[in-house]
């Protein structure tokens, strides 16, 4: 049972710097693209330093997008928790409600393509089966 623990404790370790690196990983390249668009220089440190305060503000972030829909009785996190998170940041609210509709008009509108696609076949097989049975008649 303790080898179960401590390999399930290890894996999460393991996991976790993979995150931390990808996060270091993605500071890194957008400090570079910022450094070429503001002729300026990021130091290593800096960049480790954004990473590490980046990854903590992620893992705030998780924590408290579970406790929003822990709190509203559900497993699984929305988009209303994410807008509850953003709610302190004007633009950023703007910003991910602005997607969030955008999202629901794209699936809305597949759905109705589908649907539309579902009908027409519905339809010629119909036709089909139809043309069959007088086929069939003559």
């Amino acid at each position: 049972m303790e080898e179960d623990d401590g390999a399930e404790e290890q894996q999460r370790f393991s996991y976790r710097q993979r995150l931390k690196a990808a996060v270091h990983y993605t500071v890194g390249c957008l400090c570079e693209e910022v450094a070429l668009d503001k002729e300026t220089q990021f130091s290593k440190q800096a960049i480790a330093a954004i990473s590490e305060v980046t990854f903590r503000q992620c893992e705030n972030f998780a924590k408290d997008l579970e406790m929003f829909a822990r709190h509203a009785k559900r497993s699984t996190i929305n988009t209303e928790d994410v807008k509850l998170l953003a709610r302190r940041s004007n633009s950023l609210l703007k910003y991910i409600t602005e997607k969030n509709e955008e999202i629901a008009q794209f699936n809305l509108e597949r759905k109705a393509k589908k649907k539309k696609k579902s009908e027409d076949e519905n339809k010629n097989s119909t036709e089909q089966a139809e043309a069959g049975v007088v086929e069939s008649e003559n």
